[in-house]
C-alpha cells in the first residue's frame, strides 16, 4: 500500500514538528512509526544525502513504549536496505554525536519530557537535526508500506526484527568528549548529587562527574518513567531538590529530562536554575562571540553585554541551528546557541578554557552547560548561588496548561496578535502596565511599561499552552505566569 506521509499525519493524529513526530502511544502504532521512519530515510536517499554503505543508528529513552517503536523503526530501515546499528538506551546528544562522526542518519525514539502515555521519534540527518526546511520534503514523501501489520497497526508475529547488541562506543565516546574537555581533577573535593529519576543519561552523568574527581551521590533512580520538564519543573521536583540539598549538602544537584538533552542544575540549596540563565553563563565561559537564543529567553543575555551579537529566533532547536549557521556565514568564529529549556548547542569548534577543541554539536546537550556553570563557580571561588547573584537582576518563570487543544490556542493567539497593543492591553495591562511593545515572532510576547514581560504560545509538539514571564524578582515572574494562565483559562 502506498501512503503519503502528510496524509498519514492527519489520519493518525501523530504530528510532525520541530522535535520530530509525537503523539499518544495508542496512535503511534508500529505501522505509523514504520511509515515515518521509512519516509525520513527515503527522503535522504531521494536527495542524495546518504552516501556509501547504507547505515542508520537507532536509540531510545526509558519509556515503556520505546522498545516497540525502536523495533518498528529498525524494520523500516532494514526494508530500505540499511544496516541497522543499535545504540541502545543513550542520550539524544550521544546518538546525534555518533551520527555526525559517522556521517549517517540516526533515529532517537523519545517523547522527551511529555508523559509516558505519549512518545515520539526524533530524526537526525548525517549532518545533524532535521530543520524546518526539511519538513515539507518529508511530509511530501509517498512510501510503500508492506503487508506486515494487523488491523490495529501492530507488526504481526514474526514480522519484527531482533536488534543487534548495542554499540558501546556510542556511550563511551560521549563520556570521553566531556571527561577530556577539562582537567581530570576539576571537581576534586566537590560533592555533586545526580538526581537520576528516569533520565536515560543518568548513569552517564555519574560516570562523567566521578571521572572528573567529584564525590558523586546518585539519588532518586526510578524504573517508572517520570515526565521531568526542565522548562516547567514540577512542584514535587522542586521540593525533592530542596530536601536532597538539606540531606546531602552538595555543591550542586545535576539532572536532565527524559532523553537527556536538556539540563537541570541546582545551587547548593537545591534551587533549580533557569535554563535561559545558565545558558548565558555557559556562553561566557566558552568565550562565545555570537549567541543565538529564542525570543522567550531571559533578556539578561543582552544585559551582560559580553557578546558581539545576540540573535533571537522562534522557539525550537531547528530555528536556533539555522540562525547559528547564518552567524557563521557572517564571519563569527565561536558560535553557540541555547534554549529556555537549557539545551545548549555549538556550531563551531569551541573549548573550555585551557582545554582541547570540541567538535561542533549542533543539537541540545546538557552536560556542557552543567560543566560551564560548575567550573565558573569553582574558578571564581564562589558557591553556585553567589555566582548567579552576579548576573543582572532579571528573573524568568514558565508554566503550561496541559491538554489545551492546539486549535484553540492557535485561534486565540492569532486574534490577540491581530489586535495589536489594544488587545494586549485588554489582556495584560492590569498585570504589567500599559503595553509598549508586542513581539509575534512566536506566539504573543507583550512588554509592559514596567519592563515586565508576558509571553504566550502554543506548544509545537503537544496540546499545551505555554506561558513565560520576566520580572525583577523570581516571585514576581512566577506570579505573572500564574495570573496570565488563569486569565487565559477564564476566557477559554
Amino acid at each position: 500500500m502506498t501512503v503519503r506521509i502528510a496524509d498519514l499525519m492527519n489520519e493518525s493524529g501523530v504530528r510532525f514538528g520541530t522535535s520530530g513526530a509525537r503523539g499518544l502511544v495508542t496512535a503511534m502504532t508500529d505501522r505509523v512509526c514504520y511509515a515515518y521512519t521509512r519516509g525520513f530515510l527515503q527522503m535522504l536517499l531521494d536527495r542524495g544525502d546518504v552516501r556509501g554503505p547504507l547505515r542508520a543508528a537507532i536509540a531510545g529513552d526509558r519509556r515503556s513504549s520505546t522498545p516497540r517503536i525502536m523495533t518498528a523503526a529498525a524494520r523500516a530501515a532494514f526494508d530500505l536496505g540499511f544496516e541497522v546499528l543499535h545504540a541502545g538506551l543513550v542520550p539524544a546528544p550521544a546518538i546525534a554525536l555518533f551520527g555526525l562522526k559517522e556521517a549517517i542518519p540516526t533515529v532517537m525514539v523519545t517523547g522527551s519530557h511529555i508523559p509516558d502515555d505519549r512518545n515520539g521519534i526524533k530524526f537526525n540527518k548525517p549532518t545533524g537535526e532535521i530543520l524546518k526546511s526539511d519538513e515539507s520534503d518529508l511530509l511530501a514523501q509517498s512510501i510503500e508500506v508492506p503487508d506486515l501489520f494487523d488491523e490495529g497497526g501492530a507488526l504481526r508475529v514474526g514480522e519484527g526484527m531482533s536488534l543487534p547488541p548495542p554499540i558501546r562506543e556510542i556511550e563511551t565516546d560521549y563520556i570521553r568528549r566531556w571527561t577530556n574537555a577539562v582537567n581530570a581533577n576539576a571537581f576534586a573535593g566537590k560533592k555533586i548529587l545526580v538526581f537520576g529519576h528516569s533520565a536515560v543519561g543518568r548513569d552517564i552523568l555519574v560516570k562523567v562527574y566521578r571521572s572528573l574527581g567529584a564525590d558523586v551521590v546518585a539519588s532518586n533512580w526510578s524504573d517508572k518513567f517520570i515526565p521531568v520538564d526542565t522548562e516547567a519543573i514540577r512542584p514535587e521536583d522542586v521540593s525533592t531538590a530542596i530536601e536532597l540539598a538539606r540531606s546531602h549538602e552538595p555543591f550542586a544537584i545535576v539532572s536532565t529530562d527524559g532523553d537527556s538533552d536538556r539540563p537541570l542544575i541546582s545551587d547548593e540549596n537545591g534551587q533549580w536554575l533557569r535554563g535561559d540563565v545558565i545558558g548565558v553563563i555557559a556562553a561566557q565561559w566558552l568565550g562565545a562571540d555570537a549567541v543565538v537564543t529564542p525570543v522567550s529567553s531571559n533578556t539578561v543575555v543582552e544585559r551582560v553585554a559580553r557578546f558581539k551579537t545576540v540573535e533571537r529566533t522562534k522557539i525550537g532547536s531547528p530555528y536556533v541551528i539555522a540562525a547559528m549557521q547564518e552567524a557563521i556565514n557572517r564571519g563569527y568564529q565561536r558560535v553557540v546557541g541555547y534554549e529556555a529549556n537549557g539545551g545548549f548547542l555549538t556550531a563551531t569548534d569551541i573549548s573550555m578554557p585551557g582545554g582541547p577543541n570540541l567538535t561542533p554539536l549542533p543539537t541540545r546537550d546538557p552536560i556542557i552547560v552543567q560543566l560551564c556553570v560548575l567550573l565558573s563557580a569553582i574558578d571564581a571561588e564562589l558557591s553556585i548561588s553567589d555566582l548567579m547573584a552576579r548576573l543582572p537582576s532579571r528573573y524568568t518563570a514558565s508554566d503550561r496548561l496541559e491538554n489545551f487543544p492546539t486549535s484553540t490556542s492557535q485561534k486565540r493567539l492569532a486574534n490577540l496578535a491581530l489586535g495589536g497593543n489594544d488587545n494586549a492591553n485588554a489582556m495584560f495591562s492590569s498585570l504589567i502596565g500599559p503595553i509598549t511593545h508586542i513581539d509575534t515572532t512566536d506566539g504573543v510576547r507583550a512588554v509592559g511599561e514596567s519592563g515586565e514581560i508576558v509571553h504566550l504560545r502554543g506548544s509545537g509538539n503537544a496540546p499545551e499552552l505555554r506561558c513565560y514571564a520576566e520580572a525583577e524578582t523570581a516571585l514576581r515572574a512566577q506570579q505573572l505566569v500564574a495570573q496570565a494562565l488563569a486569565r487565559f483559562t477564564m476566557e477559554r
